[in-house]
């Protein structure tokens, strides 16, 4: 199951940055992760300073 990014994202481009796959993208307020491109490696959780990647 694909990552998605809660509100508690504070836009600080962390996981856009180790994404391996390019597939977090700046949204409006927040990041969000495209579930297509997504291939469920847990880097964006494990890098986010306040937790707001997780598997949906």
């Amino acid at each position: 199951m694909a990552y998605v990014i809660s509100d508690a994202c504070i836009s600080c481009g962390a996981c856009a940055a180790d994404c391996p796959v390019e597939a977090i993208s700046e949204g409006d307020g927040k990041y969000v992760i495209d579930a297509d491109a997504c291939i469920e490696c847990g880097a964006c959780e494990s890098t986010c300073p306040v937790g707001a990647p997780s598997q949906a």
